[in-house]
């Protein structure tokens, strides 16, 4: 740009935006709201065909522009701003000074005349020059006037100047500024402006007088409405999502709105503050690319948190002016402040604001995700809150329920044999509905934290994922992405976040639409920060079937967020895990979940056919089916260890309660009471409950798959017959020194030692050979399989010896695996096959005995009857497990 004649610098000073009176836009903001037009370096956007010398005038007038802007109209709101008056200050210069970070903007007036406009930094200051260029009239003079203001959210209320050289107009507050004349048509003026008073917008018209004295006229942009220019607030980028800070330490925002017709930028100096201290309309010109609006500013200055208003993004129905009142959390903040006290006497949804700061450092140490092999995992489920909160737990109050309580625990974890914890969702929530109704994908809740804060608790949840995997524990989340809690992304773009309508009687107002392309990407970016930022190590995704749906609730073959998370270099290193239920039953029962090999499931056949077995329903072929890794499902180019195994979850009948209630309204459990309903204290009832439990955890952790143990199952922590997820109990740590918490917590250790052990059989990757499998009946004949008066089973799992050839000196010692399951109310005779050469069977659990008894690691031999016999005699509702060896092991 051409060094410009002298020119006056106007500097005022201090104004303060206070809270803020909504009134109707104006007619000015409607003017301005189709503003103006400008070109910058080379580029021109949006530019009017017959404006062609743009073409050449953009790249002089923009050569020295360091970055770039798009177009730019003042779209305001209807804000009122208190200020403080002060003196302001004119300096005659000869030069402009270089300016810094500068931002060019070229409009073309309504008579066919240039207005460039450059707004930068000048030291610490900001300086904007505006250059008119070829006015082209014949009525005015050889005198132009700028009249101008500022604002920051209501382009209708200038904020008052004082100045004692010139009087702001007494309606519009606007103040008169000569310009120098440096040529014949080209006139220049420099206005200065401290930093710590933006940002805000400039916004200007030009006036000349007539040259028969008369008056004056008004010279304004293209579209006939003022001229608009940010101070302080740049265009921004839109990318990455969210709040996003340069290495210079300015910020930049981003965010989402395909139909708003105005989104607001809400900037709070205080966050118990009920309103903004500053809100700051995006222009749909210059801060939307495609359907991101975007901003950036050089420093937080004194704003500590932020959030956003939307305009026309929603049905202007009951409550439509508190809806465009309300601020709204940014989908992609990384950390979350607290709702605004009072905000719920108000009657008012709560409110959550993104933090305007960084995530804080952690030292990872070195940590890096284990990558444990699938096959290898034993996964025990747990919801933070409650592992810990409970008296019991002999925590500091600041450290039960939270990620450090978990952290606390550590060894219990260690003493099940566990490698893998499943949290469920620890998104922040709606507190009333639970964890399953989340309000973010970002960061967690800050209920987790230790002083009950968004830093806190990130900072804990590292450090509890740090020593997990210190102690070979691998951290796996729950998460839900089929829908929100009531107010999460409502009301910023409805209509592309969610569903509108998918089938009859069932509701819409909360359910993602998760293949639509930007909230696919807010999925995508969600997993990758959990992955990069937390080094989690898996997910697991609750209600998994909805994931399947197109735009319109259609099931799709090729669902594309499905298939992109398989393939996304970070996120297919990852254990994906699906929970493959449908909740409304609306599923085609022909959709299969589309793996592409990398999508494990959580198996519910398992756990509803080993259910049936042991209340004497069903088919032996179904148990055979689930004991070798569940074929039907998994045979399809994947393998046993993309089964995820349970008998009891979170929501449902917890484990003992699964063998104690089977009254009215738990039909769908498929659980047996043993004899009577509810607690009881009759010795033969209690005793076959005891056996039961057992059998339901041999199973889950002999068969092939990996097993998920539940919360509160190792020591029989009840919900007292009631499947609902809300009467699950805190974790009672005095139940563990119980009778039944030593006995259960040491099987269970025993089967997880045991699975280690004899990973060439129970921890396959791929499924077993058929010649390597024996199947027994009752009286050792062959298995009727689709007789449901059979209710015993055996298999012998036979050591592949080719694979045993290859494997190290050691392995070569391990024998076959005798497996029994009987559900039967009689004792039936074991005859076990001979045993391999050199080789004795050793008996090494039988649920039926008592404690501490019913399982050995050694085990005990089993004794020859004669040549070549050897037989046990197993009592009703048991299993056993016995072991081939020599002897020596």
């Amino acid at each position: 740009m051409a060094t410009l004649a002298p020119s006056l610098a106007f500097r005022p000073c201090c104004f303060n935006c206070g809270a803020v009176e909504s009134s109707p836009p104006s007619k000015l903001c409607a003017a301005s709201a189709s503003a103006s037009h400008y070109v910058f370096k080379s580029k021109c956007t949006r530019r009017p065909a017959r404006l062609e010398v743009e073409k050449t005038l953009s790249a002089q007038v923009c050569q020295n522009a360091v970055t770039t802007r798009p177009d730019f109209r003042a779209c305001a709101s209807s804000s009122r701003v208190s200020v403080d008056e002060t003196q302001p200050v004119f300096t005659p210069t000869t030069e402009v000074d270089e300016l810094q970070k500068v931002s060019t903007y070229l409009f073309r007036t309504d008579l066919g005349g240039l207005v460039s406009v450059s707004v930068g930094k000048k030291n610490v200051n900001y300086a904007v020059t505006i250059d008119v260029s070829s006015l082209q009239t014949t009525r005015g003079g050889h005198k132009l006037v700028l009249i101008w203001g500022v604002y920051t959210s209501d382009s209708s209320s200038y904020m008052h100047l004082g100045s004692q050289c010139f009087t702001p107009d007494a309606k519009t507050g606007s103040i008169e500024t000569p310009f120098t004349q440096t040529s014949f048509d080209t006139f220049a003026l420099e206005l200065g402006f401290e930093a710590k008073q933006t940002p805000f917008y400039l916004s200007f018209l030009l006036k000349s007088p007539l040259r028969d004295g008369s008056g004056d006229f008004e010279i304004r942009n293209h579209l006939s409405a003022k001229f608009c220019v940010p101070v302080g607030l740049n265009a921004g980028v839109p990318s990455p999502m969210g709040l996003s800070f340069s290495t210079d330490g300015s910020l930049n925002f981003a965010i989402f709105s395909r139909h708003a017709q105005g989104v607001v930028l809400c900037l709070y100096d205080d966050t118990t503050a009920d309103r903004p201290a500053l809100e700051l309309d995006l222009d749909p010109y210059i801060n939307r690319s495609g359907d991101i609006w975007h901003a950036s500013m050089e420093s937080t200055w004194n704003f500590v948190s932020y959030g956003y208003r939307f305009k026309g993004s929603f049905s202007q129905g009951d409550g439509y002016k508190s809806h465009l009142e309300s601020v709204l959390l940014d989908p992609y903040a990384k950390i979350i402040v607290n709702s605004i006290p009072n905000h719920h006497d108000l009657g008012l949804p709560p409110k959550y604001l993104g933090r305007l700061c960084k995530e804080p450092d952690f030292d990872w140490g070195g940590d890096v995700h284990l990558n444990l092999p699938m096959e290898k995992l034993v996964v025990y489920r747990l919801n933070v809150m409650r592992f810990t909160e409970h008296k019991s737990s002999k925590l500091p109050p600041d450290i039960a329920g939270t990620f450090s309580g978990v952290t606390e625990k550590v060894h219990h974890l260690k003493d099940l044999g566990v490698n893998a914890i499943l949290l469920e969702p620890i998104f922040s929530f709606d507190e009333q509905k639970g964890p399953y109704f989340p309000r973010h994908f970002f960061s967690p809740t800050n209920l987790h934290g230790p002083s009950r804060g968004s830093i806190s608790a990130i900072n804990s949840m590292k450090e509890m994922v740090k020593k997990l995997h210190a102690n070979g524990i691998e951290v796996l989340l729950e998460v839900v992405f089929t829908h929100t809690a009531d107010g999460a992304l409502q009301r910023i773009d409805d209509s592309s976040y969610y569903y509108a309508h998918i089938g009859e009687g069932i509701e819409t107002t909360n359910v993602l639409n998760c293949n639509y392309p930007t909230v696919q990407q807010m999925i995508l970016s969600s997993l990758r920060h959990w992955v990069t930022e937390f080094h989690i190590d898996g997910f697991c995704f609750i209600n998994a079937s909805s994931l399947l749906r197109g735009f319109h609730g259609e099931y799709l073959s090729r669902p594309p967020l499905i298939e992109a998370i398989a393939f996304d270099p970070l996120l297919s290193k990852a254990k994906l895990i699906a929970d493959y239920w449908d909740p409304h039953g609306v599923a085609p029962k022909d959709t299969r979940f589309p793996h592409w090999k990398r999508w494990a499931e959580l198996n519910t056949n398992f756990c509803n056919d080993v259910r049936k077995f042991f209340r004497g329903e069903g088919l032996l072929s179904d148990l055979a089916t689930r004991l070798c890794g569940s074929g039907d499902i998994f045979s399809d180019g994947r393998g046993p260890a993309f089964s995820f195994n349970y008998i009891a979850r979170n929501t449902g009948l917890p484990l003992v309660d699964l063998v104690s209630f089977s009254g009215g309204g738990l039909a769908s459990e498929l659980s047996w009471n043993c004899g009577e309903e509810g607690p009881t204290t009759k010795t033969a009832v209690l005793e076959r409950r005891l056996k039961q439990i057992r059998n339901f955890l041999f199973v889950l952790y002999v068969s092939l798959g990996v097993p998920i143990l539940n919360m509160g199952d190792e020591c029989g922590q009840s919900s007292w017959g009631s499947p609902s997820y809300a009467d699950r109990k805190p974790f009672d740590w005095n139940a563990l020194a119980t009778g039944f918490g030593i006995q259960i917590t040491e099987f269970i250790s025993f089967l997880s030692s045991f699975r280690l052990k004899r990973s060439d059989l129970l921890e396959q990757r791929n499924f077993l050979k058929e010649e390597n499998i024996d199947w027994h009946g009752s009286d050792h004949s062959p298995p009727r399989w689709e007789d449901p008066d059979c209710k015993f089973l055996a298999m012998r799992l036979k050591v592949d010896k080719a694979e045993s050839q290859l494997s190290s000196e050691s392995s070569q010692t391990k024998g076959d695996l005798y497996i029994a399951c009987n559900a039967t109310d009689h004792s039936e005779s074991v005859v076990l096959p001979p045993p391999p050469e050199g080789m004795t069977w050793h008996h090494l659990v039988d649920t039926a005995l008592p404690f501490p008894g019913f399982f050995s690691t050694e085990g005990k031999p089993v004794l020859e009857q004669m040549a070549g016999l050897y037989t046990y005699e197993m009592k009703p509702y048991s299993c056993t497990l016995f072991e081939a060896s020599n002897g020596n092991d």
